[in-house]
């Protein structure tokens, strides 16, 4: 108010209502892997995390999909594969990008806003390193709530991806406190009882046990129907060994002289420079005229489609989150665009992976009859406690801290007096009231929900007043979801 030197009238105005505590996002993911490109107009994104909020934006600053490179092996050991004659052709995928298709599955599931970071070109080898220096870049960045890096499972060995997984997990509880990871398992796509060994156990035996409340992981991968027919052909396959396999086909087929001549005739068109028209024909005809052809391009469609759960998994959470709040498991979902796991799991499997004897536990996903497929898990890894078992409570949690530290910041340098204290203990309890009748704290009244204390005597000593601390005890009861529901039948008397 200025000086009342002059007569005359003078207003003064005064605040009536606390500041408010504005909620912070809560499902923003960081992606981190390899892309086409990496460019804003004539600026480089690589290594910078950048916002995107649809899959027109991935395309115009990332570039499209990459080109899977396939090769046919004759693998008569392999358990699967195209039998043919006395052959048992095998496709393996020599690249291993997949980050593209990660956000198409992202997007699939809910996704929304969300920050990427491209680490190199499709031109390159992944590389852990690179991975996880593209975590440091995040550290400048307040809004992601959420770290996933699906190609960590790509990664030629397994210590790679745990080492990887372990630092997504350092960054997320220790360097920012405030986001969660999202993980996968290696080789996630086989059973537990594979000869290779038992992936999960393997999971659990090397992700260490530090920060475990700030991440969740998944079991199985899915196949979906991301990747469609008209998506690959024959460009996908090395051209020479294609030549080779075709040849041997038509030459045992029983087909007539004149076509198998035609048919050999297409086949040796395959590596020679043709336009897209020419090459769409050339890929009707071949599989018009060969049956292994045909299983080939089943077989490279299948192994794309074949992906990890994390990027699905984070548009889970943002669905769940803007539909029903953070405060929801996201759990007993659908995951959009999954056509079947790749391992069913029943009842008794599941025992193991949910509350284990080392307490990682490990989320399902599971296909009901007549419900499809569904998430069917809620827990964080460290299953075995009681404050942070479950995924919505950390990721609540998280949500809270950061609104309320965020408000506050309005009261640094402040007076630490009591009119200073009255207020903040206003706008963090008008905050809670707000998220209480929401659903997102368990309680019949306030009281029962949350409780907000600061004052001397209360939460300050004289000696931290002198030092300039002031002291805010904020005690909430966030929901837990109903993960066991027992209902009891029993007879009764007849009464009539």
């Amino acid at each position: 108010m200025c000086a009342m030197k002059t007569p005359g009238v003078y207003i003064v105005e005064k605040n009536a209502f606390p500041n408010s505590v504005v909620e912070v996002a809560t499902a923003v993911p960081a992606f981190i892997g390899y892309t086409a490109k990496a460019m804003n107009g004539n600026k480089s994104l690589l290594n910078k995390p950048w916002r995107i909020t649809s899959m027109a934006e991935f395309r115009a600053y990332f570039g499209e999909a990459p080109k899977p490179a396939f090769t046919v092996i004759d693998d008569p050991a392999a358990a699967s594969g195209i039998r043919f004659k006395e052959k048992n052709y095998v496709v393996k995928r020599t690249d291993r990008f997949s980050l593209y298709y990660q956000m198409l599955l992202f997007y699939a599931n809910g996704g929304g806003p969300c920050y990427v970071v491209s680490v190199g070109g499709y031109a390159d080898e992944l590389d852990k390193t690179k991975m996880e220096e593209g975590i440091i870049p995040l550290l400048k960045e307040q809004e992601p709530t959420m770290v996933v890096i699906p190609e960590a499972v790509c990664l030629p060995n397994a210590e790679d991806c745990y080492a990887l997984q372990q630092a997504m997990l350092k960054h997320c509880g220790y360097d920012m406190q405030n986001r969660f990871a999202v993980l996968d398992i290696y080789d996630g796509y086989k059973d537990r009882k594979d000869p290779d060994g038992d992936c999960v156990s393997a999971f659990r035996e090397s992700i260490g046990s530090s920060l475990l409340d700030y991440g969740a992981v998944y079991y199985p991968w899915i196949n979906t129907s991301i990747v469609q027919e008209n998506e690959i052909d024959f460009g996908n396959l090395d051209t020479e060994q294609l030549k080779t396999v075709l040849t041997e086909e038509i030459g045992a087929s029983t087909l007539p002289e004149e076509k198998k001549t035609q048919a050999l005739e297409y086949i040796d068109k395959l590596g020679s420079e043709m336009d897209e028209v020419a090459s769409v024909t050339l890929h009707k005809v071949l599989a018009q005229l060969s049956p292994l052809y045909r299983e080939l391009m089943k077989e490279m469609r299948l192994a794309l489609n074949l992906m990890p759960v994390s990027a699905a998994m984070a548009g889970v959470y943002t669905l769940t989150d803007n539909t029903k709040g953070v405060w929801k498991a996201p759990a007993n979902a659908s995951i959009a665009t999954a056509v079947r796991p790749a391992v069913n799991i029943s009842h008794e499997e599941q025992e193991d992976l949910n509350v284990p004897l080392s307490g990682k536990s490990v989320n399902a996903i599971r296909t009901f009859t007549g419900e499809g497929i569904k998430v069917w898990g809620a827990r964080t890894l460290d299953g075995n406690s009681l404050d942070w078992r479950y995924i919505n409570v950390r990721r609540t949690m998280i949500m809270l801290e950061e609104s309320i530290k965020n408000a506050a910041r309005a009261y640094v340098f402040d007076p630490n007096t009591a009119n200073t204290w009255v207020s903040v203990r206003s706008m963090i309890s008008n905050f809670l009231n707000g998220i209480w009748k929401r659903g997102g704290l368990a309680g019949a009244t306030p009281d029962d929900a949350y409780s907000v204390h600061v004052g001397l005597g209360e939460t300050m000593t004289p000696e931290d007043i002198l030092e300039g601390i002031m002291r805010v005890t904020v005690l909430v009861a966030i929901s837990r979801p109903a993960e066991f529901i027992e209902i009891t039948f029993q007879q009764q008397m007849q009464k009539s």
